[in-house]
Protein backbone atom coordinates (compact mmCIF):
# COMPACT_ATOMS: atom_id res chain seq x y z
CA UNK A 1 0.00 0.00 0.00
CA UNK A 2 3.12 2.45 0.85
CA UNK A 3 4.56 1.64 -2.70
CA UNK A 4 1.19 2.54 -4.30
CA UNK A 5 0.41 5.89 -2.05
CA UNK A 6 4.59 6.88 -3.50
CA UNK A 7 3.68 5.83 -6.87
CA UNK A 8 0.20 7.65 -7.24
CA UNK A 9 2.33 11.20 -5.62
CA UNK A 10 4.77 10.96 -8.32
CA UNK A 11 2.11 9.83 -10.98
CA UNK A 12 0.63 13.68 -9.55
CA UNK A 13 3.78 15.11 -9.28
CA UNK A 14 4.21 14.83 -13.40
CA UNK A 15 1.07 16.38 -14.22
CA UNK A 16 1.80 19.54 -12.62
CA UNK A 17 1.87 22.06 -14.92
CA UNK A 18 3.55 25.72 -15.74
CA UNK A 19 6.92 24.57 -15.81
CA UNK A 20 9.70 26.09 -17.89
CA UNK A 21 10.46 23.06 -20.54
CA UNK A 22 15.00 23.95 -19.70
CA UNK A 23 16.28 25.86 -17.03
CA UNK A 24 16.80 30.11 -17.42
CA UNK A 25 20.58 29.50 -16.31
CA UNK A 26 22.61 28.38 -19.35
CA UNK A 27 26.23 27.02 -19.06
CA UNK A 28 29.03 29.96 -18.68
CA UNK A 29 25.80 32.34 -17.39
CA UNK A 30 26.83 34.16 -13.75
CA UNK A 31 25.29 31.96 -11.12
CA UNK A 32 22.55 33.66 -8.53
CA UNK A 33 24.66 34.01 -5.05
CA UNK A 34 22.67 32.73 -2.11
CA UNK A 35 22.60 32.33 1.25
CA UNK A 36 19.81 30.20 3.86
CA UNK A 37 20.29 28.40 6.84
CA UNK A 38 20.96 24.94 6.85
CA UNK A 39 19.66 21.94 8.68
CA UNK A 40 21.70 22.50 12.02
CA UNK A 41 21.13 26.13 11.88
CA UNK A 42 24.45 27.67 10.49
CA UNK A 43 24.22 30.09 7.60
CA UNK A 44 25.21 28.77 4.67
CA UNK A 45 26.69 31.05 1.39
CA UNK A 46 27.49 30.51 -1.60
CA UNK A 47 29.97 32.88 -2.13
CA UNK A 48 32.18 31.37 1.27
CA UNK A 49 31.75 27.69 -0.63
CA UNK A 50 33.19 29.16 -4.13
CA UNK A 51 36.53 31.38 -2.59
CA UNK A 52 37.35 27.52 -1.61
CA UNK A 53 35.90 24.85 -3.75
CA UNK A 54 32.72 24.42 -6.52
CA UNK A 55 29.43 24.09 -6.14
CA UNK A 56 26.81 21.49 -6.63
CA UNK A 57 23.42 22.99 -6.02
CA UNK A 58 20.32 20.59 -6.11
CA UNK A 59 16.84 21.52 -6.05
CA UNK A 60 14.30 18.88 -4.58
CA UNK A 61 10.39 19.49 -3.81
CA UNK A 62 10.61 17.59 -0.25
CA UNK A 63 10.50 14.80 2.32
CA UNK A 64 7.58 13.81 1.18
CA UNK A 65 8.79 12.65 -2.22
CA UNK A 66 10.42 9.05 -2.13
CA UNK A 67 12.16 9.81 -5.64
CA UNK A 68 13.82 13.55 -4.17
CA UNK A 69 15.01 10.96 -1.28
CA UNK A 70 16.22 8.15 -3.50
CA UNK A 71 18.27 10.97 -5.38
CA UNK A 72 19.86 12.56 -1.88
CA UNK A 73 20.46 9.34 -0.92
CA UNK A 74 22.24 8.83 -4.02
CA UNK A 75 24.17 11.79 -3.53
CA UNK A 76 25.27 11.31 0.02
CA UNK A 77 27.26 7.95 -1.46
CA UNK A 78 29.06 9.73 -3.42
CA UNK A 79 29.62 13.20 -1.33
CA UNK A 80 33.61 11.92 -0.82
CA UNK A 81 33.74 11.85 -4.54
CA UNK A 82 32.80 15.03 -4.85
CA UNK A 83 34.63 16.46 -1.84
CA UNK A 84 38.34 14.48 -3.52
CA UNK A 85 36.71 16.64 -7.07
CA UNK A 86 37.32 20.12 -5.35
CA UNK A 87 33.30 20.29 -5.02
CA UNK A 88 30.80 20.82 -1.86
CA UNK A 89 27.28 20.00 -2.28
CA UNK A 90 24.43 21.59 -1.20
CA UNK A 91 20.54 20.98 -1.40
CA UNK A 92 18.06 23.36 -1.58
CA UNK A 93 14.14 22.84 -0.73
CA UNK A 94 11.22 25.69 0.00
CA UNK A 95 10.19 23.23 3.06
CA UNK A 96 10.44 24.82 6.46
CA UNK A 97 13.36 23.45 9.12
CA UNK A 98 11.32 20.46 10.69
CA UNK A 99 10.68 18.90 7.23
CA UNK A 100 14.47 19.49 6.34
CA UNK A 101 15.22 17.73 9.75
CA UNK A 102 13.29 14.66 8.16
CA UNK A 103 15.34 14.66 4.45
CA UNK A 104 18.16 14.67 6.58
CA UNK A 105 17.12 11.64 8.64
CA UNK A 106 15.53 9.72 5.30
CA UNK A 107 18.89 10.01 3.66
CA UNK A 108 21.52 10.31 5.92
CA UNK A 109 22.09 13.88 4.25
CA UNK A 110 26.70 14.74 5.58
CA UNK A 111 26.15 18.19 3.53
CA UNK A 112 24.12 21.61 3.89
CA UNK A 113 20.61 20.92 3.04
CA UNK A 114 19.27 24.53 3.18
CA UNK A 115 15.08 26.50 3.95
CA UNK A 116 14.76 28.09 1.11
CA UNK A 117 12.35 30.73 2.64
CA UNK A 118 9.57 32.04 0.54
CA UNK A 119 10.92 30.51 -2.41
CA UNK A 120 13.67 33.11 -3.12
CA UNK A 121 16.69 30.86 -4.14
CA UNK A 122 14.39 28.77 -6.33
CA UNK A 123 12.89 31.94 -7.80
CA UNK A 124 16.51 33.68 -8.68
CA UNK A 125 17.64 30.10 -10.50
CA UNK A 126 14.09 30.07 -11.87
CA UNK A 127 13.18 26.48 -11.06
CA UNK A 128 9.91 27.39 -9.42
CA UNK A 129 6.55 26.42 -10.60
CA UNK A 130 3.14 26.60 -9.35
CA UNK A 131 1.04 23.41 -8.43
CA UNK A 132 -2.45 23.90 -10.02
CA UNK A 133 -5.41 23.79 -7.47
CA UNK A 134 -6.27 20.51 -8.54
CA UNK A 135 -3.39 18.97 -7.66
CA UNK A 136 -2.89 21.09 -4.30
CA UNK A 137 -6.46 19.30 -3.23
CA UNK A 138 -4.59 15.47 -4.83
CA UNK A 139 -1.89 16.64 -2.48
CA UNK A 140 -4.07 16.95 0.63
CA UNK A 141 -5.51 13.58 -0.02
CA UNK A 142 -2.03 11.96 0.30
CA UNK A 143 -1.45 13.91 3.32
CA UNK A 144 0.87 16.85 1.63
CA UNK A 145 -0.14 20.13 2.37
CA UNK A 146 2.44 22.70 1.03
CA UNK A 147 1.00 25.30 3.25
CA UNK A 148 2.74 23.62 6.13
CA UNK A 149 5.39 22.05 4.57
CA UNK A 150 6.27 24.95 3.02
CA UNK A 151 5.48 27.27 5.91
CA UNK A 152 3.42 30.00 2.87
CA UNK A 153 0.26 30.23 1.09
CA UNK A 154 2.59 30.39 -2.16
CA UNK A 155 2.02 26.54 -3.49
CA UNK A 156 5.08 26.61 -5.14
CA UNK A 157 8.13 23.65 -5.83
CA UNK A 158 11.26 23.86 -8.10
CA UNK A 159 11.51 21.34 -10.71
CA UNK A 160 14.07 18.92 -9.55
CA UNK A 161 17.33 20.47 -10.92
CA UNK A 162 21.02 20.51 -10.36
CA UNK A 163 23.73 23.19 -11.25
CA UNK A 164 27.37 22.96 -10.85
CA UNK A 165 29.10 26.83 -10.42
CA UNK A 166 32.97 27.22 -10.76
CA UNK A 167 34.92 29.15 -8.22
CA UNK A 168 34.62 31.67 -10.89
CA UNK A 169 31.07 31.87 -10.43
CA UNK A 170 29.72 30.59 -13.91
CA UNK A 171 27.73 27.97 -14.21
CA UNK A 172 29.14 24.85 -16.04
CA UNK A 173 26.66 22.33 -15.59
CA UNK A 174 22.77 22.33 -15.72
CA UNK A 175 20.64 19.04 -15.16
CA UNK A 176 17.28 20.72 -15.49
CA UNK A 177 14.08 18.43 -16.45
CA UNK A 178 10.30 18.95 -15.84
CA UNK A 179 9.77 15.41 -16.08
CA UNK A 180 10.41 14.78 -12.34
CA UNK A 181 11.84 11.37 -12.65
CA UNK A 182 14.64 12.59 -14.69
CA UNK A 183 17.67 13.59 -11.90
CA UNK A 184 20.96 13.96 -12.54
CA UNK A 185 23.95 11.38 -11.19
CA UNK A 186 26.63 11.25 -9.43
CA UNK A 187 28.44 9.76 -12.90
CA UNK A 188 27.46 12.75 -14.57
CA UNK A 189 28.11 15.17 -11.91
CA UNK A 190 32.77 13.93 -11.24
CA UNK A 191 32.28 14.50 -15.16
CA UNK A 192 31.86 18.12 -14.92
CA UNK A 193 33.91 18.86 -11.70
Amino acid sequence: MKKLIGFLILLISFTSYAQKEESTIKVGDKAPMFKAKDQNGNVVKSADILNNEQLIVVFYRGQWCPLCNRHLSHLQDHVEDFKKAGAQLVAISPEVPVSVDKTVEKTNAQYPVLYDKDSKIMKEFGVEFMLSEKLQKKYKEYGIDLRVSNGNNDQLLPVPATYIIGKNGKVKYVQYDPDYKNRSNAKDILKHL
